[in-house]
Order: structure tokens, then C-alpha cells, then sequence
């Protein structure tokens, strides 16, 4: 049967043309192959424009279009390091990253859409160069400004970007000094045969305080500003609805755990015991009822990705009318959710699994302290106050337990990281950072949320609907073998596993409550490859688990919405709301805005710390070594949680040499080591919040070896 002309310019109908073809091929080759009038050409440009986008064909030269893995092309973005070198990550899923050395990334930036060439592969490591940028993804650059003679450059402050833009507009203000710090939009990129250049939008009088480090990250990163209007006023217009086909659940005593500024309440939880079964409820607020598939708000939220959470504020996804209002589950309020009814026997086995359209009253807004007070730590204050909930909540703690000791028997790893968490005065000011404690009350939640999430990928997998997945790749051999010489380092006792890998739960609950336990966390977890979305799914290594999927967040991510979609179609007997081609580009774009978020998150919390300890210069600490590198080490502080580099330049009673296989620094005439593990005494010799250093001078030799 002949195809339909339709059928013949869609993008398979195209793409399988190019791979019959075997050839690269022109509009005009398209054109002509298909024998399709020259008035439907256009037709063809937006088809072939589409499949670029998507990563599927690529541009060459003498405008004609081939597949990239023909030609040994990826198409990726770009991730620079200090050292000038970059990395593309592949969009297409399972590629292993594209070395780049500096003098092959041409004009192309940090975070920029790049074609790469492969031109050689050596011991599994891919090497190629930037043949062309397809898609900027930096409109602002931060920097410095520096005069020569009558001109005047921005030095960018991230040392990823090597370009120096050439100031073209000062704006309004005309009194700019050299080496002041600013914000710039970049009005000309650096392509051959021209400088960059860039107009000053903002001058930064220092980093003071939260709120200017925060502007500046708002700057740096292209972090989204106020929504559009349109967005505004669909979500100012958005009203509640009668509901209809709907399970009644206002009856049940849902409660919402969180933190205790949060104002965006995605889910509630809900456990009952029926003859020794236990029956858990998770809903999560049924934002994708509000929330419709091409209006303006999902645009913007798509565009988004994700919110970003600063110290006292937050870049949301959604307008807080939704937010904060409609979709969130504030407590004693009617609210459409979708709820997953997990059914456990008394050992914590899932026996049976079912999910709903539903509409809940919240019958209060819980925090963890206050759970954790009454739980754990048997406050009578606290129990006399939540004493109308405290059998639910302690069944609740009883169910969760058991889903956390069998999540760790099947091989789940449990790293027990402690967050920094910044403490505000009135003023907004940095008044301390703490390490913040991991609790009861927090695992509850936690559990819950990872057994409803692997719940609903089972769920959609089984159906054969295209979906999208949040997927956890197992480390690299090369990654757990220097995570094995570090064990050796410390003398921390291992034996590996009938299948010759290293035993990562057991290890961690080894060095429980032992003084080196936050380095051995923080250096597997840097050893393990990030999690990501895919459309494809290949299981979370990090959770053992063959299925998982982000459903239990869609105020705040835009993956829990598109699986609320796609469980909404299969309760509803609807079509696939998504082809999986479709999946595939927005999982890239999503871990992408994931990637953005926490680099940015991470960088003010840095900052903040910057900021926080430039009032106690001269002051001594102690602390932990707790990586080595070629020009020094960092030290964790102990009593603030804090981390500073002492600078091997400042070391001046040896020369040093550095033993990358044994994570040391001796000394060639002393014989003195410095080691990971090792407790140092420091005093804070610089803080410099606008370029994020933190020095440390040492004060005394070693105190304590972690072998010792």
C-alpha cells in the first residue's frame, strides 16, 4: 500500500527517506525524491527544521541535511572545565560523553547546543571537535571590567568561559570602574572573525548579603524572571471546579510532612491499618488538571523545567496562584489530587496497587520537627499537640520503616549527606550555617514517595505507554576503583560480593558514626553517575529498583506532570498523550534545566558560606581534610558547615608532592603527609564572596589520622 502524502512529510516519513537515501540531501533532494509540488516546500523546511531541533538530522554545508551518525556527528551541549577543555553529553540516549580539548571548541561557550565530530576513540574515551554551535543557550555573562586605553572588557568571573567581551553599551550608568563586577547581556557571541561583545544591564556594589548573591545568580545562570502576562492571567483566571468521577477521600485523615517555610504543598499521606495490612495513601496535587497541554503556563513551565530554591525565596515553575494556591494541598481546603493506594502486608510486602482520580481535604499541614518531636524523641508537648493524629502517624513510622530495611536489603543505597542549612536573621542576613539533621520524619516521607513513584512506572510500564523515567545508571569501573584505593587509604574493611563488585550498602552502614563517615558518603556519591530522565527505561541503580518515575512533585518539576498526563490517559481509556520521540527531546531538555537548578542552588549555597565566614577572618577552626588536589587541600570545618582550600603555595616549610593514588601530599625533605581523613587546625585567611574563594591558613600540623 502506498504511504499518503501526509504520511511522507512527517518527520518518520523524512527521516526514514534520508536513511533510504544513504546520502545527505537537500530541501530541494527532498522535494524532488518525493515528488511533492514546490508549493508544499515549505512544508518540507519546517519538518527538516524540526528534526534538527530534535537532534535527529543535522545542517552541513551548502545547506543540506544528514544523519549525524553517518557522518560520526553528536549533538549535545557543551560543559567546559577551568582547565579550558569541555565535554559534550550526548542528547541521544546512551552515548558516552565527547572529550573536547580547548583548542577544538572554536567559538562555541559553556552550556551551548554544539554539533561535535568523533574523530578517535582510546580506552572507551571518546575525543572530537566542535564543528558547529546549533543553539546558544547564554543570553547574560558576569564579570569584570578591565580598561585598555579607551576600551573596556568584561573578564568573565566563571573561568569555564574563556572569551573576553568587548563592553559595547554602558546603559545609563557611565561610571564604571575598573574591576568592578556587572551584568551584561551578550549582544554579539564570539564567532570568527569578531570579538564578543556585550551592554551592561546591572552593576553589582558588592555581594553583601542573600539577596544581592542571589541576583547575581539570577544573572549568571539565565535564571526565568516575572512569568509573561499571558501566563499571568491564565493563572490568575484558573478556578476551582466541581468534581466529577472523582474518589471522595475528604473523609480520610490526609496530612502534609514538610519543611518548615514551605509553602507549595505537593503531597499528603494517609496510612491505615485493616487486619494487619497496612493501606497507604500517597496523593499529590492534580496540578495537570489546571495545568493544560499547550496554553501559555505550560509553555512556561516546560521552559522552566523545574523551580529553583534559594534561602528564603524561590524561582518557581508555576505562578503562585497555582503554587501556593489552587494546586497546593494547604490543610483543611478541598483539592483535586491523583493518589496512588498501596496495599502492604505486615512484613511491608506490596500486595496490591491501585490509582485514582481524587479530591482530598488536608486535615493538617504538618513539619518534620514537630513530627520528629512527638515520634522520635516522645515530647509530651508535642504529643499532647498532635495527639487526634499521632496513631496514623505512628503507623505511618512503622510502615515507613519497613520499606526503608527492605529498600536496603535489595541493594539501595542510603547516603546520609547532612544539607547545609542557611539560618536568616530579621534583616536577611547570613545569622549561621548549620549541618542540618537528617530525621525520623523526613525518611517517613521519603520512603513513602519512592514506593508511590516506582509504584506508577510499574503501572505505566505495564500498559506499554509511552512514558518518561527517572533513571539511574550503575558507576563506572574506573570511578569505584579509585572509590576502592580510598577505602585501602583510610583502612576501611571491605570484602566484595560473589559477583567481585564492591558491597556499597554495607560499606556505608560500616562507617556509621565513625569520624570519616561524611567523606566516604560525599566520595561515593561523587563517584556515581548523576540520574537523569529518559525515555527509555534502564532501572535507578541508586534505589535497586528496575522502575522509577518522578509523579509525587508537579508543582515543582515538569516530569511529575507529564506522568500525571500519562497515568491520567490510561484511567481515562484515552490515546498516548505523548509519541516517545517526543519523550526523548523533552527528557534531554528536562535534565538539563534539572542540571541548572542544582549547579545554581549549589553555587549560592557556596557563596553564602564565602559571605558567612569573611566576618571571622583571623578566627581558627578545626577540621577534615576532605579532598586532595595537585595545588592543595580542602577542609571541612567542624563546628560550621563550611569547606576552604589551603593552598599549597601557603605551605612553606617543604615542597610538596602530590600522590594522586594515595590522595596525599608528602614532603620531600619532612616527610610530612597530608592525607584525606586527617584533622587539621586552620585559621580563615581570605573569604571573597564575589570570587567564591575561601582560603585557609594552616595553624598546626596534623592532629589525627584516620587510621590512627
Amino acid at each position: 500500500m502506498k504511504e499518503n502524502r501526509g504520511e511522507r512529510i512527517s518527520e518518520d516519513g523524512i527521516l526514514q527517506l534520508f536513511k533510504r537515501e544513504k546520502r545527505p540531501l537537500s530541501t530541494e533532494d527532498v522535494r524532488r525524491v518525493l515528488d511533492i509540488q514546490k508549493s508544499e516546500k515549505q512544508q518540507i523546511k519546517r519538518v527538516l527544521k524540526e528534526l534538527v531541533k530534535a537532534g535527529r538530522l543535522v545542517r552541513i554545508r551548502e545547506n543540506r541535511f544528514g544523519i549525524p551518525t553517518e557522518m560520526n556527528l553528536e549533538i549535545g551541549t557543551l560543559w567546559c572545565t577551568r582547565s579550558g577543555n569541555g565535554f559534550v553529553i550526548p542528547d541521544k540516549e546512551g552515548h558516552k560523553d565527547v572529550f573536547v580539548p580547548a583548542r577544538h571548541i572554536k567559538n562555541a561557550m559553556h552550556g551551548d547546543k554544539v554539533v561535535v565530530r568523533v574523530e578517535h576513540t582510546e580506552r572507551r574515551l571518546r575525543e572530537g571537535r566542535i564543528v558547529k554551535v546549533t543553539q546558544r543557550r547564554s543570553k547574560n555573562v558576569i564579570g569584570f571590567l578591565r580598561r585598555r586605553k579607551e576600551l573596556m572588557f568584561l573578564v568573565p568571573e566563571d573561568e569555564r568561559l574563556s572569551s573576553h567581551f568587548l563592553v559595547s553599551s554602558y546603559g545609563k550608568d557611565e561610571k564604571l570602574e575598573d574591576g568592578a563586577l556587572v551584568a551584561a547581556r551578550i549582544t554579539r557571541f564570539p564567532e570568527e572573525g569578531g570579538d564578543p561583545e556585550c551592554a551592561i544591564v546591572k552593576t553589582f556594589k558588592g555581594l553583601n548579603d542573600v539577596k544581592s548573591i542571589s541576583q547575581f545568580i539570577v544573572y549568571k545562570h539565565n535564571l526565568p524572571g516575572r512569568f509573561r502576562k499571558q501566563t499571568d492571567a491564565e493563572a490568575k483566571a484558573t478556578a476551582g471546579v466541581p468534581p466529577e468521577d472523582r474518589l471522595d477521600l475528604r473523609a480520610t485523615r490526609h496530612v502534609t510532612i514538610d519543611g518548615e517555610f514551605a509553602k507549595d504543598f505537593d503531597d499528603a499521606v494517609f496510612v491505615e491499618k485493616i487486619r494487619q495490612r497496612f493501606i497507604l495513601y500517597v496523593s499529590i496535587a492534580d496540578a495537570s488538571h489546571y495545568v493544560r497541554p499547550s496554553t501559555s503556563m505550560d509553555e512556561e513551565a516546560y521552559a522552566r523545567g523545574t523551580s529553583v530554591y534559594f534561602p528564603g525565596t524561590v524561582i518557581p515553575m508555576l505562578p503562585k496562584e497555582l503554587s501556593n494556591g489552587i494546586c497546593s494541598l494547604n490543610p483543611h481546603e478541598e483539592r483535586l489530587a491523583l493518589t496512588a493506594r498501596l496495599e502492604y502486608d505486615s512484613s511491608g510486602n506490596l500486595l496490591e496497587t491501585s490509582f485514582h482520580k481524587s479530591i482530598i481535604k488536608s486535615a493538617k499541614r504538618l513539619t518534620y520537627g514537630k513530627v520528629e518531636d512527638a515520634l522520635v524523641k516522645k515530647e509530651e508537648a508535642a504529643r499532647e499537640e498532635l495527639k487526634d493524629l499521632l496513631p496514623e502517624l505512628e503507623r505511618m513510622g512503622e510502615l515507613a520503616a519497613m520499606l526503608k530495611q527492605r529498600r536496603g536489603g535489595a541493594g539501595g543505597l542510603d547516603f546520609d549527606l547532612p544539607e547545609p542549612e542557611v539560618v536568616l536573621d530579621m534583616e536577611g542576613g547570613v545569622k549561621d550555617i548549620l549541618r542540618s539533621e537528617r530525621l525520623f520524619s523526613q525518611n517517613i516521607i521519603e520512603e513513602f514517595m519512592i514506593a508511590a513513584n516506582e509504584a506508577v512506572a510499574i503501572f505505566i510500564e505495564g500498559r506499554k505507554v509511552p512514558s518518561i523515567y527517572r533513571i539511574h545508571e550503575p558507576p563506572d569501573r574506573e570511578k569505584l576503583h579509585d572509590f576502592q584505593k580510598l577505602l585501602q587509604t583510610l583502612s576501611v574493611e571491605y570484602r566484595k560480593d560473589s559477583r567481585g563488585q564492591l558491597p556499597l550498602q554495607a560499606i556505608l552502614r560500616s562507617v556509621q558514626n565513625k569520624d570519616y563517615e561524611f567523606l566516604i558518603n560525599r566520595i561515593l556519591l561523587r563517584s556515581m553517575k548523576q540520574a537523569k530522565y529518559s525515555a527509555l527505561n534502564k532501572g535507578h541503580f541508586g534505589l535497586a529498583l528496575t522502575s522509577y518515575t518522578h509523579f509525587t512533585s508537579p508543582i515543582r518539576r515538569y516530569p511529575d506532570l507529564i506522568c500525571h498526563r500519562v497515568l491520567k490517559s490510561i484511567l481515562e481509556g484515552g490515546a498516548t498523550p505523548y509519541p516517545e520521540q517526543e519523550l526523548e527531546r523533552m527528557a534531554t531538555h528536562l535534565s538539563e534545566r534539572e542540571r541548572m537548578a542544582m549547579e545554581a542552588e549549589r553555587e549560592l549555597e557556596d557563596r553564602v558560606r564565602v559571605l558567612f565566614m569573611k566576618e571571622k577572618i583571623g578566627e581558627e577552626f578545626e577540621g577534615v581534610i576532605s579532598h586532595i588536589t595537585s595545588y592543595g587541600f580542602f577542609v571541612e570545618l567542624f563546628d560550621v558547615f563550611v569547606e576552604g582550600i589551603v593552598l599549597l603555595s601557603s605551605l612553606y616549610d617543604d615542597y610538596y608532592a602530590f600522590q594522586e593514588d594515595k590522595f596525599r601530599l608528602v614532603g620531600r625533605r619532612t616527610r610530612k603527609i597530608y592525607r584525606i581523613g586527617d584533622h587539621v587546625k586552620v585559621r580563615i585567611a581570605m573569604a571573597d564572596v564575589e570570587t567564591n574563594r575561601l582560603h585557609f591558613a594552616l595553624t598546626g600540623s596534623r592532629f589525627k589520622s584516620p587510621s590512627a
